[in-house]
């Protein structure tokens, strides 16, 4: 889509993202030095439900919260609403390390914190717009056809037994996707508004006590101590929880790759339009395509479908506000025109892009140095709606010495190596990329399996 189709005006583009109907005004940045009990760098989810679940289990805890821009202004704020039980790695390369049993506790437990998120939003007075009406997942060619009866069959390996494959037909009496070859659902994913939900965490945790500093960006973590310009928070408990943005501080340039994904989203859609297409249990909807799309039927009846765009930034780089490129926008929208006609013509309001941190081996990792108080969670792969809740609860029984159910989960002190330095990094994400642009026209010909293409990329990033 160009600046303007049709003579109308074209999309806002980037202002963070559209779950923001006005940018929020900045708390106030960190007034000098401070102490504390425990200091949280980052102000999205995985930050303030840690602090939440914190200062539930010991409200005489003294926690700091710093924050680079406001809360929720990374992914937690620009995410496609997916609140899913899907594991944040590879579970059959976890078992190898860990277990059989851990990891099919692990997705018990990603699955329960579905249900968690919401029980808290409930009990908070958090309205974030949450609908539990699971994931559908379809395939739109045979060799994707493929893989969504392995992927199904994996679940029910992995204790998900109520993953079920469903006819064509069945899947088009939820949402009719033109040249659907087959279909799975899963209960475990809920539809939210992800702004809606970390700005109602936010005020939940400064009502319970904790102090939240926002435009106070922190470059350096130290044992005891986390630096901003404006003073040093100095506390036996330094948690990072940075996602994207880890690539930023001293040190940790290669940790986690900042992996760029883009979201448009559209006008109001008619009525007649939603009676055409169906939609009416607020499934989230994903696909198996090797440039895979994912989408949610949004509170307000406008369809927000997300994708890769430009994956990756050379030196690991961030955004600043989630400008798209105009590229991207058209190849967006050119899917939604084409995964759902109805669509047609329909405009495009607004378009953003946010990073999400990839570990080296694609399984995201939580844990706490009792040496050294340094503590961390992350690499969510882009499950991170769940997996923060998760992580927080994981991060509270380890801050307080708790050794528990979470603790022992396969993720808890995972190392999962570094990326390759430059120029190494980017070239290698980038031709990933474009190999699975190349294979999904391969397999739009007709194969049946997943093209060789996909399988060599694969192997080369080490991906689940």
């Amino acid at each position: 889509m160009s600046a303007t189709t049709l003579g109308r005006p074209g999309p806002v583009n980037g202002r963070i993202s559209h779950w923001f109907t006005e940018l929020p005004t900045p708390r106030p940045a960190l007034p000098g030095d401070r102490d504390a009990d425990v200091c949280i760098v980052g102000a999205g989810l995985t930050g303030l439900w840690t602090a939440y679940y914190l200062k539930l289990a010991d409200p005489s805890l003294r926690i700091t919260v710093l924050e680079a821009e406001f809360a929720g202004f990374g992914a937690s704020g620009r995410n496609g609403g997916w609140a899913s039980g899907l594991v944040p790695g590879a579970r059959d390369r976890l078992a190898k390390q860990y277990g059989r049993d851990a990891v099919l506790d692990y997705q018990r437990a990603m699955n329960e914190a579905v249900d968690e998120i919401i029980a808290v939003a409930e009990r908070e007075g958090i309205d974030a717009d949450i609908v539990k009406g699971g994931t559908l997942r379809v395939a739109r060619t045979p060799a994707q056809a493929t893989r969504l009866r392995h992927k199904t069959e994996a679940d029910h390996e992995w204790g998900v037994t109520d993953s079920v494959m469903l006819t064509p037909e069945e899947a088009a009496d939820r949402i009719d996707i033109a040249g659907m070859t087959a279909a799975a659902w899963t209960p475990h994913c809920a539809r939210l508004q992800p702004a809606a939900l970390v700005r109602g965490l936010a005020e939940t945790v400064e009502r319970l006590g904790v102090t939240l500093y926002e435009k106070s960006p922190v470059t350096v973590i130290e044992p005891g101590q986390a630096v901003t310009p404006y003073g040093t928070v100095r506390a036996p408990f330094v948690l990072r929880a940075t996602e994207g943005f880890t690539a930023s501080l001293k040190g940790l340039r290669r940790a986690w790759l900042p992996m760029n994904s883009s979201m448009i989203v559209t006008e109001q859609l008619p009525k007649e339009v939603w009676e055409e297409i169906g939609w009416a249990g607020r499934e989230t909807l994903g696909d198996t395509a090797h440039g895979h799309l994912y989408a949610q039927r949004t509170p307000d009846d406008r369809i927000a479908i997300g994708g890769r765009g430009v994956p990756y930034r050379f030196g690991s780089r961030t955004d600043s506000d989630g400008r798209v490129a105009d590229r991207t926008i058209a190849e967006l929208t050119s899917t939604l025109y084409g995964v759902l006609p109805q669509t047609e013509g329909a405009r495009v309001e607004h378009a953003w892009c946010g990073v999400l941190a990839v570990p080296r081996d694609w399984s995201a990792t939580v844990g706490v140095d009792r040496a050294t108080g340094l503590g961390w969670a992350g690499g969510y792969v882009g499950h991170g709606v769940t997996s923060t809740n998760l992580a927080a609860r994981t991060l509270t029984d380890l801050v307080l010495g708790r050794e528990s159910r979470l603790t022992r989960l396969p993720w808890t002190g995972h190392r999962p190596g570094t990326w390759e330095p430059e120029p190494l990094r980017w070239l290698g994400v980038r031709g990933l990329y474009v190999a699975y642009r190349l294979a999904d026209l391969h397999e739009a010909r007709g194969r049946t399996r997943t093209s060789p293409i996909a399988t060599v990329a694969d192997l080369i990033a080490r991906r689940p």
